[in-house]
């Protein structure tokens, strides 16, 4: 399925909606409309748009056209008219949801970022894909001045960077997970590993070596002795990697992934993993970089997903971006670069993003939405298990933290109905993986949202 592109750029006659008149309030946006409407789900307009649009870019990426000045809260309301409950909120970048009172006034003076623990250094960057390609050149940086004694560079180095060859420009290596998604610059690329038509027709680095990632048997009560070995397996590999790269040339300088594999089929990782692949790290002097472009910034319930992992010590870096509305990483005091202008770029993240960064993070605290994140989470991925009870010739797998919640289908073509379906019901969800359903509501996700979402779901799988 191709990606929703909301496109906000072309304007167009507002729509007049029923439910702007009607005195209806959500617990945290005034105004919400009370349930899904759906007349047309291509209505006439969103299809002229596309057609418009198709004469100056490509719209193959393109579903539908945002009314933003409409769309309030947990709902979309497309160029038409039709109003979606958006579960998938343009790909987990809505942290609060669209036209939120609290970001209507945000040009204030820009404040802290919320650290995660133990890491009080951050660089901002424009979005998630430079982010981890900046914070490899970080991890370079360290993993040289670990190796050479923070000497300072040769003539011969200096010569032959201007080459492209080493010793200038080293041979070394990021390992990543089969299934992972890193960005699409040159770098982050070389690591994502969820789909070839991201890689397709690129010259990537060919020697930047890839393990398994867990992928877990559901229930996990009913399989915690499998799970474990499957935990032992990929640490295994990890480590025979290190090895095999060490010996031919490209020695890895880190370890990137997700705490939750997003595009790769919303896999999840035990703590047991994380802390024991922390450990292989640490034993071989290389970097763990945790990329939280997708489950940071409270989609979780905790502000930085990895927090649930109670590592003994933090990552050295961790990315950011999505929810956080700019990118950047955060990283440890020993992670700084030795000299200035190594890790730059023109704007060192969008200062009018942080200032809306800022209200976010207020409104998260004073809303109390990581309270509301787990409790909402919990209520619907019980109710997701309910329902694969009901169907389990059609759904396994429901798994999730806060309301990150992915569940499987039994193949593509089984999702490809279902995600269709419930679009027509008024509900647009996200797909992962070879045959998952993905949700990625804001933060603002309420309990009533939720069980709209779910008897609609219901009545799709249903009707299968």
């Amino acid at each position: 399925m191709n990606v929703i592109k909301y496109i906000s750029t072309v304007r167009q006659p507002r729509v007049k909606l029923e439910f702007l008149g009607v005195k209806w309030y959500s617990k945290y946006v005034p105004g919400e409309p009370a349930a899904p409407s759906v007349k047309e789900v291509y209505g006439p307009i969103n299809k002229r748009m596309k057609k418009e649009l198709s004469e100056i870019q490509s719209t193959l990426s393109v579903d539908r056209f945002i009314d933003l000045d409409r769309s309030i809260g947990n709902y979309f309301v497309d160029a038409d008219g039709n109003i979606f409950l958006d579960t998938y909120m343009q790909i987990a970048s809505m942290p609060l949801g669209y036209n939120h009172p609290a970001l209507l006034n945000v040009y204030k003076d820009q404040s802290k970022l919320v650290a995660p623990p133990e890491m009080g250094y951050v660089n901002t960057q424009m979005c998630g894909s430079c982010s981890n390609e900046q914070a490899f050149k970080h991890v370079f940086i360290w993993y040289a001045k670990k190796r050479n004694g923070g000497r300072d560079f040769t003539k011969q180095e200096l010569e032959s960077s201007m080459h492209n060859k080493p010793p200038g420009c080293p041979h070394l290596s990021i390992l990543s997970f089969w299934g992972a998604f890193h960005g699409r610059t040159t770098s982050s690329l070389s690591v994502t590993r969820s789909k070839p038509i991201h890689r397709l027709g690129f010259p990537l680095f060919g020697d930047w070596p890839a393990a398994k990632f867990p992928l877990y048997k559901y229930p996990l009560e009913e399989n915690v002795r499998e799970n474990k070995q499957i935990d032992s397996k990929s640490l295994e590999e990890v480590e025979d990697l290190i090895q095999s790269n060490e010996k031919k040339g490209w020695p890895v300088a880190g370890i990137i992934l997700e705490p939750i594999q997003s595009e790769g089929g919303d896999n999840h990782a035990s703590s047991e993993f994380m802390k024991n692949l922390q450990k292989i790290c640490k034993k071989n002097s290389i970097a763990l970089i945790m990329d939280e472009v997708q489950t940071g910034c409270g989609a979780t319930g905790k502000m930085w997903c990895h927090e649930w992992f109670e590592l003994p010590s933090p990552p050295e870096m961790m990315t950011y971006s999505k929810k956080m509305l700019a990118g950047g990483y955060y990283h440890t005091q020993e992670m700084l670069p030795d000299k200035g202008y190594r890790v730059f770029n023109t704007w060192m993240g969008d200062p009018a993003r942080l200032f809306v960064l800022e209200v976010v993070l207020q409104t998260i605290k004073e809303q109390k939405l990581l309270e509301n994140v787990q409790k909402v989470g919990n209520m619907t991925l019980k109710g997701l298990k309910d329902i694969v009870k009901e169907f389990p010739n059609v759904l396994h797998s429901p798994r999730g933290r806060g309301t990150l919640i992915a569940v499987s289908c039994k193949d593509d073509p089984t999702r490809t109905k279902i995600l269709t379906s419930m679009k027509k019901k008024g509900i647009i969800g996200g797909s992962c993986g070879p045959v998952s359903i993905r949700l990625r509501p804001s933060l603002i996700f309420e309990e009533k949202h939720a069980n709209i979402f779910l008897d609609k779901f219901r009545q799709a799988v249903g009707e299968l």
